[in-house]
């Protein structure tokens, strides 16, 4: 069992940044039925969603979230020591969005910035990856930046996805603080579950394949390029193998759901949310769901939530949170860290786009940024 724990580091703000247009669900009434969509927000409990616009991009997001918190903390830029941008859904093939990101955020050379290609689990991955730099270094401050898009990835006419997923970016920031309460965690992965959620094609295994779209097995209509969610497969992990791990957790750290002020749960959907707390014995109360409103957001949904329910609240009272993703890859894990409320910041809205970054023909790449 990977568990890891860390000393003198602390979660000292979280922000989180979500795109201006909001889908409800009823717009889908004439494409896929009425009593489609009624059972789709019953079984799910997803009512609305936010899309980003065509140039608009999970690192759009992630920056609005960032340089609220170096605007907040009044931080001086050249003091991040690290940034690390995990997602899916990156800006370019190459390079890393992480250097795009240090670009625009104006950080010092002697900041490190890469990517790393997770989903769901981005955020509990992301957390032990970069305490593990600040543990082993000596970098004082780092960016943790998960942001994810999907709705650029799905089919407008899979009915079993379109209404499920929503976009926004979070940043998170990690200071070194003697004495603060330790983070723990632990990882898990299973390939055996990779093709459970795919875009089969568009990466260099298949580069070229039929862009065409195609009546699948299940009955909905996509393309290769699309994101495709195997839902049974899915479900069965997330049922019997992440409440596994959660009292694993528990094992190890000696505690117990009532140990912790908050479940920040990924928002895969209600269903899922419920029963993981009846299998770890959690109360659901403890349990906050934003999905209603911003749908299944894939990498950002822990800060996401935890934004969503704490944002508005300037106590100046530390809570301890236990934080779970699941699903993509398939990859899963589970954290705590003790957070206070007054460093988590209100949702931002915002359509910023790094025009910049907008290439259609060699023209724009050479004039554009000079």
């Amino acid at each position: 069992m990977p568990f890891f724990q860390f000393n003198n580091i602390k979660i000292s703000a979280v922000a989180t940044a979500v795109p201006t247009r909001v889908r409800k669900v009823e717009e889908f009434n004439e494409a896929f039925g009425e009593d489609h969509v009624r059972h789709f927000t019953e079984s799910t409990g997803v009512e609305q969603f936010r899309q980003t616009a065509e140039h608009q991009t999970a690192s759009d997001l992630c920056y609005a979230a960032a340089e609220k918190i170096i605007a907040e903390k009044g931080l001086d830029r050249n003091s991040i020591g690290a940034l690390v941008f995990v997602a899916h859904s990156t800006d370019y093939r190459r390079p890393a969005t992480a250097c795009v990101l240090h670009k625009r955020l104006g950080l010092d050379k002697d900041c490190v910035a890469y990517d790393i290609s997770l989903g769901c689990s981005a955020f509990v991955y992301g957390m032990n990856v970069i305490c593990s730099m600040m543990q082993s270094s000596d970098i004082q401050r780092g960016l943790l930046l998960v942001g994810e898009t999907l709705t650029k990835m799905v089919n407008e006419k899979d009915q079993s996805v379109r209404m499920l997923f929503g976009d926004g970016g979070s940043a998170v920031l990690f200071e070194k603080q003697e004495g603060a309460a330790p983070i723990n965690g632990i990882l898990k992965s299973d390939g055996r579950g990779y093709k459970a959620i795919i875009a089969p094609c568009g990466g260099f295994r298949n580069m070229n394949g039929p862009k065409d779209d195609f009546v699948w097995p299940d009955g909905n209509v996509r393309s290769l390029y699309n994101t495709i969610m195997q839902g049974e497969d899915v479900f069965g992990f997330t049922i019997s193998d992440v409440p596994r791990t959660i009292k694993e957790f528990f094992a190890k750290t000696e505690t117990t759901a009532d140990d912790y002020d908050c479940l920040a749960f990924h928002q895969a959907n209600k269903f899922i949310s419920q029963m993981l707390c009846k299998k770890i014995k959690a109360d659901f109360a403890k349990m906050p769901i934003c999905l209603d409103r911003y749908g299944n957001p894939s990498a950002p949904a822990v800060p996401l939530v935890m934004c969503d329910a704490y944002g508005a609240n300037t106590e100046d009272k530390e809570l301890n949170f236990l934080m779970c993703g699941f699903g993509v890859g398939l990859s899963w894990g589970v954290c705590s860290a003790k957070v206070n409320v007054k460093d988590i910041y209100p949702i931002i809205e915002t359509d910023e786009i790094f025009e910049e970054g907008i290439i259609n023909s060699p023209e724009e790449f050479y004039e554009k940024g000079k």
